[in-house]
């Protein structure tokens, strides 16, 4: 398997980590209140990624991070595809396939007749047997967008190099990516690691519900319960 670049100095680390957290803060993305999680559970804060990802400076920023480490000695890329999940994984893609000179694509999740959901490639989009694949998404949460993805790369035949977020928000305790179809252990990073808790749904479990504060669902146009 193809490897990236080693792991830079934990000074660099610690470095890119409290400037992504500046470009997160100083957005307005690290928002307080009660959130419905993509996962379905409850949070007291929410990370608002397109506060950010609407700002193309810094975006290009982020996305220069991960483009710096997927450059060979040469200056080549060592990928030859950048692929990301709707929404946020879109723009995430692109800006890191154009720093880096190769192609971009999505995966849109599609649902099934039983309801059912999984990723998949569509508009044309393809992975040539054996190219070299860079998945990038946004906020880690339980890496499900990321863990769909997996399958529709292996299909057609992509190499995967490693998994990449903006924020890891699981509490650290992904490390690695685990296929549901093959059982292949792919290397997951993140730029900033930020602990948030998340709770279940319901006044046992979470204290915002518990309080009554009222829930927000982002992304949508109104309020859950």
């Amino acid at each position: 398997m193809t490897t990236i670049k080693p792991a830079l100095e934990i000074a660099a680390r610690t470095a890119i980590a409290n400037r992504t957290e500046e470009l997160f803060r100083s957005s307005g993305a690290l928002r307080g209140g009660h959130f419905q999680l993509k996962s379905g559970r409850h949070g007291d804060a929410y990370v608002e990624k397109f506060a950010v990802l609407s700002d193309p400076a810094a975006t290009s920023e982020l996305c220069g991070y991960w483009a710096a480490e997927l450059r060979g000695d040469d200056g080549a890329a060592r990928v030859d595809l950048v692929a990301g999940p709707t929404t946020g994984g879109v723009i995430l893609a692109f800006e890191t396939g154009r720093q880096l000179g190769v192609r971009a694509i999505f995966a849109e999740e599609v649902r099934a007749a039983d309801g059912a959901t999984r990723r998949e490639f569509r508009r044309g989009f393809r992975i040539e047997s054996g190219e070299r694949v860079l998945l990038v998404d946004d906020i880690l949460t339980t890496g499900g967008s990321l863990l769909a993805m997996l399958p529709a790369v292996e299909a057609m035949g992509g190499e995967i190099v490693a998994c990449v977020v903006l924020v890891d928000r699981s509490g650290g305790v992904k490390a690695t990516l685990t296929s549901p179809t093959t059982c292949r252990t792919y290397p997951l990073r993140s730029l900033w690691r930020l602990d948030l808790p998340a709770y279940e749904p319901g006044p046992a479990t979470c204290p915002r519900c518990a309080d009554g504060t009222p829930l927000h669902v982002p992304g949508s146009t109104g309020t859950g319960t």
